[in-house]
């Protein structure tokens, strides 16, 4: 017997970092700028808080005024270049517009369009737990939890294609999007976020000819 479909719960809110952070000086709202960039860029044990300072114009006692230490600015940056996604993802999903099928498809071409303008050296988290694996350090729940935030995503727009499965389909989507994220961010092969759009579309078909 086939389930109803049901309707996907909204979306768990942002984290709470404001991406333009107007409650930082802007002498603190340089430091993150020219940290996050430098971190992307350069990796995160490679920027040290000396450069980082001399780049944005500050005094090392202006950066640790604002912020107290290294570890609470790759914080501030992670949380803020997720919130910055979030918020790009969000206008892509247009309920009224987008059928449950498109709404899956369309965290694929938000993706794509996010690493196109900026990642192109692949995914920051998958990047920062690369150089931070200890569940200690206060930015890996940053990290962590991002992926689970997507992993809840593709779970509850999958529950409005497939219900039954809704779970297993959730975390395949999810393999598929990783996938794409680090291939892309490697150029391993063109077109990564295209393929894994078009296999994702497969599987929520079949997901959906099962029910």
């Amino acid at each position: 017997m086939r389930t109803k479909p049901t309707t996907a719960a909204p979306a768990p809110p942002p984290p709470a970092v404001d991406p333009d952070r107007p409650d930082l000086t802007p002498g603190g709202r340089r430091v993150l700028a020219t940290a996050s960039r430098l971190f992307y860029e350069r990796g995160i044990h490679a920027v040290g808080v000396d450069l980082i300072a001399a780049e944005a114009g500050v005094t090392k006692k202006t950066l640790y005024d604002r912020f107290g230490s290294k570890e609470r600015i790759v914080v501030e940056y992670l949380l803020t270049r997720d919130a910055r996604w979030r918020a790009f993802l969000a206008a892509h999903h247009d309920p009224a517009a987008l059928s449950p099928v498109e709404r899956v498809l369309a965290v694929f071409d938000a993706s794509q369009e996010w690493a196109a303008a900026h990642s192109d050296k692949g995914c920051c988290m998958v990047n920062a737990h690369a150089e931070i694996s200890d569940p200690a350090h206060p930015a890996y729940a940053v990290i962590s939890g991002q992926k689970q935030w997507m992993l809840e995503l593709f779970t509850r727009l999958a529950a409005d294609v497939a219900p039954d499965p809704a779970r297993e389909v959730g975390r395949s989507l999810m393999l598929l999007h990783e996938g794409a994220l680090v291939s892309a961010g490697l150029d391993v092969f063109p077109d990564a976020f295209g393929r894994a759009r078009r296999l994702a579309g497969f599987l929520l078909a079949a997901a959906r000819d099962t029910r």
